[in-house]
């Protein structure tokens, strides 16, 4: 690797934090069926799809629904989770990230986003963010699930950067996974003992500086 030419960011849990708004939409769907969805319930849902989660959901509850049921249901979560990103705004935008995002514009540095997210777009476009990013790669732009790192090739190929050039923002394990397997390297956002596997470590944007990010430099 050579200088770092392009960052590319994961959304939630790195941007914002809109697990909280999955985890109240899930709830909802579970109190209208009868039963109480925890906190603890909702860690087994990180990561999965939504047809996958709301089977555990309907196993928490001790249910079995038919598919059109299922359809139904999983159609009324995303709606109820729409409702609570449609009222967000730019105070959701997790601390320094503005910041980042403003010194790697000022130093050349290209910026594309990397998510599994079908709501990509409209969550940028409410923290009012879509601007500093240059190629946005999101759920409707792939077919493949992170471990795979098919998210961040397209990413790097939207930027026309080399992937050994590129560094990704990640807070889940798939998500760091998915960068190696892509070539490149890795800013964990949260604990190591979770992204172990990331080149560094960090709570967050706010604890991110070029010269940190320098540290990846060759």
């Amino acid at each position: 690797m050579g200088k770092v030419k392009a960052c590319l960011f994961d959304l939630d849990g790195v941007i914002v934090d809109t697990a909280k708004y999955h985890y109240i939409a899930w709830k909802e769907i579970a109190n209208e069926l009868g039963f109480d969805f925890t906190l603890e319930d909702n860690e087994r849902l990180k990561g999965v799809s939504r047809m996958t989660s709301l089977d555990i959901l309907l196993s928490i509850g001790n249910m079995s629904k038919t598919e059109e049921e299922k359809l139904a249901l999983a159609t009324k979560k995303n709606d109820n989770y729409l409702t609570y990103i449609l009222k967000m705004g730019p105070e959701e935008i997790l601390p320094g990230t503005k910041e980042f995002l403003e010194l790697l514009k000022h130093e050349g540095i290209k910026i594309a986003l990397g998510s599994a997210s079908k709501n990509a777009m409209t969550i940028l476009n409410r923290l009012e963010l879509t601007d500093y990013f240059e190629a946005i790669i999101d759920g409707t732009k792939v077919s493949k699930a992170k471990p795979d790192p098919e998210v961040f090739l397209k990413g790097a190929e939207a930027l026309n950067v080399e992937p050994k050039d590129c560094v990704v923002f990640e807070d889940a394990e798939a998500g760091v996974e998915a960068a190696i397997a892509g070539g490149m390297k890795c800013i964990g956002i949260g604990k190591a003992d979770v992204l172990g596997k990331a080149n560094l470590v960090v709570d967050g944007l706010h604890k991110m500086s070029l010269q940190k990010l320098s540290l990846l430099n060759d």
